[in-house]
């Protein structure tokens, strides 16, 4: 477990056998949240169809890293294969680190050089470039077929 100095977070890294109905979906709600406060190309309809998805896809992610504030999760990333697979922050801690933290993390101690983001979210496409990533290749649909163009992007050294 690592603690920041930041608002006293602290840091977990959640195994397959770890990740209870509970934490996932306290984090289904976090990715909830966030995603309300920063994918304003989905609709309502997109994200209650994505939900179930998202509870799979956390309950399966190799390495789950999440951050802490108490016992409240306020990010949580998940990464597979050399590749940030999701990374989501509750929106009032948006700007306080937590991501940015999280990524460095992934990059240090996971070997992570890649990430897709959603071309109509320039603010995480923002925020990948400013941390060294660069996009290499442009998708017209998502991986589930939807017509969200994804951004592939791979970390520069």
């Amino acid at each position: 477990m690592i603690y920041f100095q930041r608002k006293l977070s602290r840091l977990c890294c959640h195994s397959l056998s770890e990740r209870t109905d509970a934490l996932v979906n306290a984090l289904v709600e976090l990715w909830d949240a966030s995603v309300r406060a920063s994918h304003h190309f989905l609709a309502e309809e997109d994200i209650r169809r994505l939900i179930p998805f998202v509870g799979e896809a956390i309950q399966g992610v190799e390495t789950l890293l999440v951050m802490y504030q108490g016992s409240r999760p306020v990010a949580f990333m998940g990464v597979e294969n050399r590749k940030i697979e999701m990374l989501f922050v509750a929106p009032d801690c948006f700007g306080n680190g937590f991501g940015k933290q999280l990524v460095r993390i992934a990059i240090e101690q996971y070997g992570v050089c890649y990430v897709d983001v959603n071309e109509q979210n320039p603010q995480a496409e923002g925020f990948y470039r400013h941390l060294g990533f660069r996009t290499f290749e442009r998708t017209e649909m998502d991986g589930q077929g939807n017509p969200f163009p994804i951004l592939r992007m791979k970390l520069e050294n």
